[in-house]
Parts: C-alpha cells; structure tokens; sequence
C-alpha cells in the first residue's frame, strides 16, 4: 500500500477504511511535519469528515497504549503447571492402563494444556484490545465564514495580517487561525487579496482551481458557472488547474480558465477588473445582459426588460460612487431605453 495518496480519495472513505490506510495511522501513531502538513490540510479543506477522523484516530490510539500486557515465562510455567497438575488429577480417577499412560499423557494432557493456553492467550489480547486510554484529541479547526449579498462589499482581515476585499454576491471560508505549515481559504464568487509575505504558502481554492502565493496581490472571479479569473497585480502566482496543469503569472497577467478546462493567459485594464474594490463601476463595451447582471449584483436589484433589444448594442461608462438612478439615466442617454424604478425593482423599456 503507498503511503501517500491523492488526498481526493479521502473524501469517499469511510471509519474501517481510515484504520486500513498506513499514512493516517502513522500520522496518528507518529506525527511529523509532512504527515501533519497533509492532514491539517486535508481536514480544511473536509471540515464534515472532522468528526469520523477523531473517532477513528481515537480508535488507533486505544489499541497502541503504553501498559502492554505481557505474559511472563514465569506466568506462562505457572499456568502450565497448574494445567498439568489438574489434568493429573482427572486422569487418577479413570480406568487407564499402564501401557497407554505414556500416549494419553503425550497427546491428551498436552492437548488439553495448549489448548487452554491458547484460550489464555486469547483472553489476554481481548482484555488488551479492549483497555482504554484516554485519546489525544485532534487539534480543533474552527472555520470562519463570511458571505456579502447582492448590493454589498466587504474587506475582511485574516489572522496573518492579510486583507481581503470581498465583493458581492460572494463568500469566503477559512481557519480562525492558520496552521504552521499553509493558509488555506475557499472562495465562491469574487475578491481581492492582499497577502502579507511569508514563509507559508498562502493558498486560494476556488472550485477545483488552486491559487498560490507567497505575497502578493491579486484577483480572483469564479461565479456560478462562469469562467474563473485570476489578475495579477504584484508578485508572483501559481495557480494548479483541475487537470493537473500548472500556470505562473507576471504582474498585469490574466489567466482565463472556461468552465471545459480550456484556459489562457491575457492582459487586463486593472480598473475594468479590480476598480469594484474602489467602488469603480465600469462598463467596456458592455452587452446589455452584462450591465443588467453587473446592476443587479452591485445595488441588489432586479432587472426586468421590456420590448425588443439590439443584441449588438453595447455601452461603455465609468462611475464612482454613483446612484443607481445616475447610472439609469446614463445608459438610457445614449440607448434610447427608458427606466422606471420601484424601490427594488428596476424596468427598462425601448420604446422602439
């Protein structure tokens, strides 16, 4: 059996299974920094598998105790002497003759002798299987979760004194305190990070995609079923496909992985993909379904049209800081379209 596996098939194992696998037990019996390093990551990252690890660790540490029971020869001549001495005495009160005494005592006495110490024996590993030491409980990894709904931002700090800006419509887990060896956080939708350099990688999943650092700043966009963005601003980031592939970015690279696997390095104008952060709202040739969608996320509102829309219209506009009803009334300028608004809900018409 190998010793390390892709941590992936974790997931599907169940109690019987952990006490099978060699490397969990050596972490259990013998922890060190590589074994460590991988559990604490791994138990991040399945917080809901948290609870059959402990059982099943405090299972191997019940069977690996100190007080060994050990049967002693001297124990071991006097069980047996006191075997023979009863088996003697049970064959004084039967008709045997001379001639077969020597046979019976050969076969019959030493078999009911080992016979009973093989009972013996067994008896002593049942009560030694079953001696009960107190476990060494697994270290506690309480998790941090903090989501934004439609029409809010966030910056949140992390205990190694990076800072995240989380947009909305988007959530972030992770540890309320880092391991010694990885930072490790899930995200769904989209932030900014600000990560202070270190010595511990510093490491963002998002879906099957993992991004890592060291120290840098950057941006990361995985919504729903879209393509992910990665945006380099400074440092350097390596980030792991879900094929096994592995991409570096330079500061002012984008990369682009589509939902298929296919993925590709771009630019990026830093304002159109991180000016949000700043309350930058820019729309760059802007497909109208991309501004109703980019509208609802960023003031929580729906969207209805109404009538026929040029599907190759598009718009292009800044805002900063700007009412939504200022932006309505930008975009109705320049296309025509009217707006009516009723507290959350927003109706855009073309009149033509």
């Amino acid at each position: 059996m190998s010793k390390y596996r892709d941590h992936k098939k974790y997931e599907d194992y169940e109690f019987e299974d952990f006490l099978s696998d060699e490397f969990f037990v050596q972490w259990v019996k013998s922890p060190d920094e590589n074994n460590s390093h991988f559990w604490e990551k791994w138990l991040t990252s399945n917080p809901k598998k948290r609870d059959l690890v402990s059982e099943a660790a405090s299972f191997v540490r019940s069977i690996h105790y100190k007080e060994n029971f050990e049967f002693s020869d001297e124990d071991y001549i006097d069980v047996f002497e006191n075997i023979l001495k009863a088996e003697v005495g049970i064959d004084s009160c039967n008709s045997i003759k001379p001639n077969e005494m020597k046979w019976y005592s050969i076969f019959s006495i030493r078999g009911v002798a080992a016979s009973l110490l093989v009972l013996f024996c067994l008896w002593a590993q049942y009560e030694a299987f079953n001696f009960k030491t107190d476990p060494e409980p697994i270290p506690e990894i309480v998790l941090v979760k903090r989501s934004n709904p439609a029409g809010q931002k966030s910056i949140i700090n992390l205990p190694d004194g990076s800072t995240i800006h989380l947009n909305a419509n988007s959530e972030i887990e992770f540890p309320r305190e880092f391991s010694n060896d990885i930072r490790l956080v899930s995200l769904t939708g989209e932030a900014f990070f600000e990560i202070e350099k270190e010595n511990r990688p510093f490491i963002v999943q998002s879906g099957e995609t993992k991004i890592q650092v060291l120290g840098t700043s950057f941006n990361v966009k995985k919504m729903g079923n879209e393509s992910l963005y990665v945006a380099l601003i400074t440092g350097k980031v390596s980030v792991d496909t879900q094929d096994g592939s592995q991409m570096t970015l330079e500061p002012n690279e984008m990369l682009v992985i589509e939902e298929g696997g296919r993925f590709q390095k771009t630019g990026f104008d830093p304002k159109e993909v991180i000016g949000w952060k700043d309350n930058y709202l820019v729309f760059k040739t802007s497909s109208l379904p991309e501004i109703r969608l980019k509208l609802e996320q960023w003031y929580g509102v729906k969207i209805e049209l109404k009538g026929d829309f040029d599907e190759k219209w598009t718009y292009s506009g800044i805002y900063k800081d700007e009412m939504l009803e200022n932006v309505l009334r930008g975009i109705c300028m320049t296309s025509g379209m009217n707006y009516k608004i009723n507290k959350k809900q927003i109706t855009l018409t073309n009149p033509k």
